[in-house]
Formats: structure tokens, C-alpha cells, sequence
């Protein structure tokens, strides 16, 4: 028989695990089911990363997020959050994912599997979807981009020491790896399809990176597209034609998009355009009732939008929702 639940919450990132906390609140049984390890894309996030928010910005549940520095560093983040589901006891099943959910009469079936092939079954009142965005990133759709020296996550520029590499895109992401490598030893050409950066370059960063163009430690290639990648190069077509580039590593940093398989499995519509799902802005419920959306999702396409620092707010708005739902 499946486990009978009040809610599950899909997505073990802080904004799912912020609604799970709001939600056992109101004296709620919430199970959370995540496709990988918690947190996982603070996981992901290059080794050395500092965060911009302070550490009260991106703490949830009410519970303190001590530190001894300013800001927050990746390494300070994991152990944050690991303290908050040890605190709050919230039930979380890593490496559990969610691969259907069935809508029934008065509830949900959730169809999950787990990393050792077997497959689970969770009935829940309601669910909350938070899967944001990182696991599904835009592919550039060419030949060799699924070769080993290729990824579409940065983590360390230590690789890369006194070797050609790559970085392709022209974000944040994309800045900031290039960066990091640069300072790591590595020889560093940024390749991007537009005339510069995009305009939502950090402004704290944007002097640096704009230096080392000046000074030829990093090189651009702009008005570029990979047409190719090869074990040990990257094939461009640019204003000047076609151009192979040495590369010993490839960083593909052109951003994710948010899978729509368990919106689209309920029926649930979405923006063409902006990839925004259905939803009511003021509960954050979706209109299959019952089912609520969470964190990056609620913005589409367009993810600066919804940080930590505002995503945490979710979870109480559909707490409240479902508050009063039970109090009719």
C-alpha cells in the first residue's frame, strides 16, 4: 500500500524545504522527494562560490544562520541546510524522483523511483512542485557536446592549469567561471553569440572581467556560435568565418530551464512565452486544484527573478492556503 500523506513537496532545494517547514507547522505530515542529494544545486555550485545575500537572507524556518564572515560561502550554505532539516526533522527522501504524479478524487499518487531501480508509491492531500531549474540545462544542439571534456556545470578551475578551456555564454555563469580559470592558471577565450555581456551582469564583477580583456589575460569572441567540438578543440563561426580553438576543457555556462514534465503529466498550462505556469500569485496554486508551484518555477523562463532571499516566502503563502482550506 502507498504511504498516506497531508502534502509531498517535489524539490529538496531551500524553497521546497522552506514550505515543508511552513507546512509541519500547521501540524502537516510533508514528505519531500528530490532526484538527487539536498540542496543540490548549491551542490553544484562552483567549489569557492560566495554568496552575494547575506546569511540571514537565505536562512529559513526562522532558524539563525550563524557565521563568522560576511557572506556566506557554498561550504557554509550545505551546512546550513543540513542543520535546518535536522532541526525542523523534516522527512526527505534523496535520490527519490518523482516521475509521475496521478490526480485522484480526493488526493494524489505520486510514482517515484529510486537510485536503485525500485519504485515507491505516495498518496499526499496536496503537492508542492519546486523542482527549479538546474537540471535540465539549454543544450547548444552540436556535435561533440556530450564528449567528457564538456560540462554544462562549473566547479574548479584547478583542471584547467596552464591548459586551453573554453567557456561559453556570456551571464553570470559564464563571467564568473571564466574568472575563476583564469586565476587558476588556465589560457581563457570566452566565446558568446551576442556583442557583449548580457545586461544582467553583476556590477561588482563586470570591472574585472572587462580588465582582463583589456589586458589579454582572458580573450573574447563575440557575435560567435559553436558549430562544433572536437576532443581538442571548439570550431566557431564568426564575423571573420570559421575558427578552431585549442580546448582541453569546455564550460558550456548558457543557462537551464525548468523541466515541464510533472506540469505538463497534470494538465497544467504554460506561457509559450515566458514559461510561467498557470498559477494564482496570491496562493501559488495552480489550476488543478490541490497542486501548488514553489521557488524558480513560478518566474519561467526568466530565473533572476526568484532568488532564495524571496523564494523562501513561498511556503508560508501556500501554508496559508491550505490553512484555510482546512478550516472551511
Amino acid at each position: 500500500m502507498p504511504d498516506f500523506i497531508d502534502t509531498a513537496v517535489v524539490g529538496a532545494g531551500p524553497c521546497g524545504l522552506a514550505t515543508a517547514i511552513a507546512l509541519q507547522r500547521l501540524g502537516m505530515q510533508v514528505v519531500v522527494f528530490d532526484r538527487s542529494c539536498l540542496v543540490s544545486t548549491i551542490a553544484a555550485y562552483p567549489t569557492y562560490i560566495t554568496f552575494f545575500s547575506t546569511a540571514e537572507k537565505i536562512a529559513i524556518g526562522g532558524l539563525p544562520f550563524p557565521l563568522a564572515g560576511e557572506k556566506p560561502s557554498r561550504r557554509d550554505a550545505l551546512a546550513y541546510y543540513r542543520s535546518a532539516v535536522s532541526h525542523f526533522d523534516v522527512d526527505v527522501r534523496q535520490y527519490e524522483e518523482v516521475v509521475a504524479i496521478e490526480p485522484g478524487r480526493d488526493a494524489f499518487t505520486l510514482h517515484t523511483r529510486r537510485r536503485d531501480g525500485s519504485s515507491g508509491l505516495t498518496t499526499a492531500r496536496a503537492v508542492v512542485i519546486a523542482t527549479g531549474y538546474f537540471g535540465s540545462p539549454n543544450l547548444l544542439g552540436v556535435p561533440g557536446e556530450e564528449l567528457p571534456h564538456v560540462t554544462h556545470e562549473y566547479r574548479d578551475g584547478h583542471e584547467s592549469f596552464r591548459l586551453p578551456a573554453v567557456v561559453v555564454g556570456g551571464g553570470n555563469s559564464a563571467v564568473e567561471a571564466a574568472l575563476d580559470l583564469y586565476r587558476s592558471g588556465a589560457r581563457v577565450t570566452l566565446v558568446h553569440f551576442g556583442p557583449t555581456f548580457d545586461k544582467n551582469i553583476k556590477p561588482w564583477i563586470l570591472p574585472d572581467i572587462t580588465n582582463r580583456f583589456k589586458d589579454g589575460s582572458i580573450v573574447a569572441r563575440w557575435n560567435a556560435r559553436v558549430t562544433r567540438i572536437d576532443p581538442d578543440a571548439v570550431v566557431l563561426l564568426g564575423e571573420s568565418g570559421e575558427e578552431r580553438l585549442p580546448a582541453a576543457h569546455v564550460y558550456l555556462m548558457t543557462g537551464h530551464t525548468p523541466n515541464p514534465a510533472l506540469l505538463n503529466g497534470l494538465g497544467i498550462p504554460i506561457d509559450p512565452v515566458t514559461g510561467v505556469p498557470a498559477h494564482d500569485p496570491e496562493t501559488l496554486e495552480t489550476p488543478v486544484p490541490g497542486v501548488f508551484i514553489a521557488g524558480v518555477l513560478v518566474c519561467g523562463f526568466d530565473a533572476n527573478r526568484v532568488f532564495i532571499e524571496n523564494g523562501r516566502e513561498h511556503g508560508q503563502k501556500i501554508a496559508t492556503a491550505l490553512r484555510r482550506r482546512r478550516s472551511r
